[in-house]
């Protein structure tokens, strides 16, 4: 006396047949497609994001880098904002030394008149 039918078990081998499918499907993606562009590994504890206490410029900005995590972030995205913030950065601190010149050329003349 047999205790299975043998739908059930046509099915089961379906199923593990097709979980097999997916799992090959998915690990092929995952090598062909990657996280996108590869960084050098870190050293375990440690940050790559630095940036100067003070007088923050563009290439600080542009210089920083930012460590993977599981999830990760698309880079191109993460590049463009810190070009873009660099950018300002540098033409902040650019308008605000020509205001600080402006100013000291005001103060010099009003103090020989």
């Amino acid at each position: 006396m047999v205790c299975h039918d043998r739908g059930v078990t046509t099915a089961l081998i379906y199923l593990v047949v097709m979980l097999l499918v997916a799992a090959v499907v998915f690990l092929l993606a995952a090598v062909v497609f990657g996280r996108g562009e590869e960084l050098a590994p870190l050293a375990p504890g440690s940050s790559p994001t630095r940036l100067p206490a003070e007088d923050i410029t563009g290439d600080d900005v542009g210089g920083v880098k930012f460590q993977l995590v599981l999830r990760g972030y698309k880079m191109s995205e993460v590049d463009w904002v810190m070009t873009r913030l660099g950018g300002e950065i540098d033409g902040l601190r650019s308008r605000v030394a020509d205001l600080e010149a402006e100013l000291a050329r005001r103060n010099q003349h009003e103090a020989s008149q």
